[in-house]
């Protein structure tokens, strides 16, 4: 058989190697490069396709002759990432024109093989081209489903991640205020068996703002960790949150009676007046707790928070580190001087406020020496409202000045309306008035617009005002008394007065504070009677001494005036003398 190939196709393709092959791997290489991104030198590649050429040889000779060698070395070629049309064609022209030459083979048997082997290439080649290209497909399938599992799976974690990041407190890591809404809106929603009763209690600490201010925020922040630490360990059988700040929830979902959620609201705060050692310094807090304990069917979620947020406030009042339990006619009052609070701007700009006037009379001869003006609110779904239930609320909010002044300027304006002789109107100066850096210009340009004589206006302060007033405000009252504005102290007697400030100040005029009028009797009424008249005695000697009248408030029987009369207090107000109405009225009375 040897003899025989060897007769047939040359005596060179006897030996192992054929001769040329080496020259026709160069040619192939030359002719494939540049025809797709192939991974190997020039000499691996010249080598690889020598054993190509090799193998392509030994199928040209073999007996019986088979393709599937041809086959192998087309998709061998995609195998090497010779895969490109372009990297088929010119492999195919190669062989096909030049191997039986370089190999020297050049015979029609050996040309009709030749071409059966380049065909049999090219269709491994598709083959090889198709099954790699559908590999690459399954692959990139894959591949597209494991990264839209990996999505998918990253996406579930970010979600329980934001969701618990959406429901805690990042620095504490307890529920936040969200989550224990959810949770109380879910209870009274769905209450559990035998839940027929609901507590709250909200827990604010006491002068946190002092550690923050004083410690810094760190040092703050950690305590804060600390406290929610404590409470969750102490308090493990509910659900305790952090509502903001240095606030935190506590929701007791099954209550007896309100003793329960007191006996958790004492636990509270008996756990974080604990000592804590934060930052190396042992620190201690204390914690005011508001309680709200209701029954499930008459719960609101939003109610019961509001409720216990107001709650924790009384307790803060009441001096701190206590509980405080919600009560609903407290809290409807609180509620009503809320709106009242926040009427009062529109209220002045509506004018719904006017002024009645209570006369001062003599209690030499009768007369009326002055009246003051007592401003009134007519409001429209309240009715007609004293300055009991409003002047505390304009001073808490700042409104008292703009209030103020409007009484001031509406006293002015119609007193000069009265007819001569007419009396001095007298008006309360509040302390923010009084610390008003144009309070001297405004009375001035007050009495000029008006025409009113400063003699016939009458500033009254109040004895603690008295107590308190700066060098600036003093030298504003002398001032006004050097135009010759009156300047009256009110409720004299009741605020621990430095007698000093009668010697400092341009007083005009003291008016006793009522409280020594109600306890004035005649005399044989009683030690107490006779200590009131005692008293009553020094003031008004005290007074005159000082070149100061002396005026009782809240003079209310005729045995009163007469004591005071014979006391040498100067005059009176009170509703003996008459009561508060308006400026009609008081004319009448005038000569």
């Amino acid at each position: 058989m040897a003899d025989h190939t060897a007769s047939r196709y040359g005596t060179a393709l006897a030996v192992g190697v054929p001769s040329g092959s080496t020259t026709f791997a160069n040619r192939w290489a030359r002719a494939v490069t540049g025809t797709s991104y192939i991974p190997m030198s020039r000499t691996e590649l010249t080598e690889f396709l020598g054993r190509l050429t090799e193998r392509l040889a030994a199928a040209l000779v073999a007996e019986p002759f088979d393709v599937r060698p041809g086959a192998r070395v087309g998709a061998d070629l995609v195998a090497a990432h010779i895969c490109a049309p372009e990297g088929l064609g010119r492999s195919v022209e190669v062989v096909a024109l030049r191997l039986l030459r370089d190999l020297g083979m050049e015979t029609a048997d050996a040309e009709t093989r030749l071409a059966r082997l380049v065909g049999a290439m090219a269709t491994g080649f598709a083959h090889a081209l198709r099954d790699r290209t559908l590999d690459e497909q399954e692959q990139m399938r894959r591949a597209a489903l494991s990264a839209r599992d990996q999505a998918e799976q990253g996406l579930r974690e970010s979600e329980a991640r934001f969701r618990h990041q959406a429901g805690h407190d990042p620095l504490t890591g307890l529920p936040n205020r969200t989550s224990f809404h959810e949770r109380l809106t879910d209870v009274i929603r769905d209450p559990g068996t035998g839940t027929e009763r609901i507590g709250v209690c909200f827990l604010d600490l006491d002068r946190f703002k002092v550690v923050n201010d004083s410690l810094g925020h760190r040092v703050g922040d950690q305590l804060l960790v600390s406290v929610a630490r404590r409470l969750r360990h102490s308090l493990g059988g509910h659900l305790v949150a952090r509502l903001g700040g240095d606030k935190f929830g506590i929701l007791v979902e099954r209550t007896g009676s309100t003793d329960d959620v007191v006996e958790v609201a004492e636990a509270a705060i008996a756990t974080v007046g604990r000592p804590a050692l934060v930052d190396g310094q042992e620190l201690t807090v204390s914690a005011s707790v508001g309680i709200v304990e209701v029954p499930v069917v008459d719960a609101a979620s939003g109610e019961l928070m509001r409720a216990a947020d107001s709650t924790v406030h009384w307790a803060k009042l009441a001096g701190g580190a206590r509980w405080s339990l919600f009560d609903p006619e407290r809290n409807r009052l609180e509620l009503a001087r809320h709106a009242l609070s926040a009427a009062l701007p529109g209220a002045l700009d509506r004018e719904e406020f006017f002024l009645d006037y209570q006369p001062l009379t003599s209690l030499r001869d009768g007369t009326v020496l002055g009246v003051e003006a007592l401003v009134r609110w007519r409001h429209p779904e309240l009715g007609l409202l004293g300055p009991d239930s409003f002047i505390g609320l304009a001073e808490e909010t700042g409104l008292i000045v703009r209030l103020g002044a409007w009484v001031l300027a509406e006293a002015c304006r119609q007193a000069r309306e009265w007819p001569e002789p007419a009396p001095f109107v007298s008006v309360n100066l509040a302390v923010r008035q009084l610390h008003t850096p144009d309070l001297v210009h405004q009375v001035r340009d007050l009495l000029e617009r008006t025409g009113l004589p400063p003699h016939r206006l009458q500033l009254e302060i109040t004895e603690s005002t008295m107590m308190t007033t700066a060098a600036e405000p003093a030298r504003a009252l002398r001032t006004l008394a050097d135009l010759g504005v009156r300047i009256a102290i009110d409720d004299f007697g009741t605020g621990y007065c430095n007698l000093a400030y009668l010697r400092d100040l341009p007083v005009t005029e003291l008016k006793v504070a009522g409280s020594f009028v109600t306890g004035l009797r005649s005399p044989g009424d009683g030690r107490a009677g006779r200590t009131n008249e005692r008293i009553l005695t020094s003031l008004v000697a005290l007074a005159h001494d000082l070149d100061l009248t002396v005026t009782a408030e809240g003079v209310e029987t005729a045995d009163q005036a007469e004591r005071l009369r014979e006391i040498g207090c100067d005059a009176g107000q009170g509703w003996h003398f008459g009561r508060p109405g308006p400026p009609e009225r008081l004319l009448a009375r005038l000569p």
